[in-house]
């Protein structure tokens, strides 16, 4: 899985996943993630889909005030954020929440890959934390 923390950014695809939005200025990298998860509606979640996403709700949650994960691993996040202060939209924080119900859904990939590890609970309760992190 390429996964050492249950965290947002604690797997190889999301820290990936970061330097696209390293890239660019607003939140449209952030909208793609969400989107291609809820476009997989019906089908199995791939598992680096699952974790590009929840990186990006961890973006939304930052933009908030609300990070969940603060560490080297979000260093260049954290000041991509400083430097793009922005309040997301409240439809994409709606699609934000569909989207960790659909990562904790049945045919998520990554969903069966942390349930067979010893940190599912850590996992879960992180996926939870980011939820209310983006509530509003």
């Amino acid at each position: 899985m390429g996964a050492w923390s249950h965290e947002p950014f604690g797997n190889d695809t999301a820290c990936d996943w970061s330097y696209g939005l390293l890239e660019t200025e607003d939140l449209s990298s952030i909208e793609s993630a969400l989107d291609a998860v809820l476009d997989n509606d019906e089908d199995y979640l791939d598992a680096d889909l699952a974790s590009e996403a929840i990186a990006a709700i961890e973006v939304l949650a930052k933009l908030q005030g609300k990070g969940t994960q603060i560490d080297s691993y979000t260093d260049e996040i954290d000041q991509w954020v400083k430097q793009h202060p922005q309040q997301p939209s409240l439809s994409l924080l709606s699609k934000a929440k569909k989207v960790v119900e659909r990562i904790q859904s049945e045919d998520s990939e990554l969903l069966e890959l942390w349930e067979e590890a010893e940190e599912s609970d850590a996992w879960k309760a992180s996926l939870q934390q980011l939820a209310a992190a983006i509530s509003t």
